[in-house]
């Protein structure tokens, strides 16, 4: 899709970010991470490979980044199997001589997935959103916090650091107690933490009925230049929950 747009358009982009839509952000991708040949990845959370959850690189580092698929056989060749993905995309990198640098980014993963707590040795940490990070794309929600300073140090000093884990120090890591579901009221701890421009917005979205959000999708498919996803009505009843 990125080459197919830039012949249409003529043109070479000069950066490629790959991002995820359940990635909540608590601050800018500074200029400073922009750096050419090589490619940015966050640090933690590598499952004994690269953290996965975000990209960012030049034209040429991009290719070989988001080549998911198509290395599979050089992969293959090179004597790599049974790679989970966040290997697997380390190996794409490495066997492709890709320079990569992990640096501490300001987001995280919003999940509703449960976690054993405390997180065991392989277990993996759940930050609350109001953390002052950055989480570098650790799993997040919006909680009470449960745990911090001297009990996020004790827990974080237990987890394997190649696994599931995220810088913690200097009081930068609250965590949640995620066994359970989202806790009641967890909107009105968004609203607090996010500010009154996201809680205006996460209301917004809470009312929205599925003609509503059809609508939005086709404007937004409108001034898309190329468009590949399920029809609007289908994710709109997914996303919404129900029909309303």
């Amino acid at each position: 899709m990125i080459k197919a747009y830039q012949e249409q358009r003529n043109f070479t982009y000069d950066w490629i970010v790959r991002t995820r839509v359940d990635g909540y952000w608590t601050a800018p991708l500074g200029p400073e991470f922009f750096v050419p040949g090589t490619y940015l990845v966050p640090t933690g959370s590598s499952f004994g490979g690269v953290n996965d959850r975000l990209g960012a690189g030049d034209m040429n580092t991009s290719i070989v980044a988001l080549s998911r698929l198509s290395l599979i056989p050089q992969l293959d060749a090179a004597g790599k199997h049974q790679l989970n993905s966040e290997t697997s995309f380390r190996a794409q990198l490495t066997t492709q001589n890709v320079s990569y640098v992990a640096k501490r980014l300001p987001f995280c993963i919003v999940s509703d997935r449960q976690y054993g707590f405390p997180p065991a040795h392989y277990g993996v940490p759940v930050a609350a959103m109001s953390s002052p990070g950055p989480l570098s794309g650790a799993k997040c929600r919006p909680c009470t916090v449960a745990c911090r300073d001297k009990c996020v140090e004790d827990i974080m000093k237990g987890l394997d650091q190649g696994w599931s884990w995220t810088n913690w120090e200097k009081g930068t890591l609250h965590l949640c107690d995620a066994h359970g579901e989202w806790e009641s009221g967890w909107e009105k701890i968004f609203d607090r933490m996010a500010g009154s421009r996201m809680a205006s917005e996460r209301k917004r979205v809470w009312k929205l009925k599925v003609r509503d959000c059809v609508n939005e999708f086709e404007e937004m498919r409108r001034r898309t230049a190329n468009w590949e996803a399920p029809a609007s009505a289908e994710i709109c009843k997914l996303g919404l929950g129900k029909a309303r």
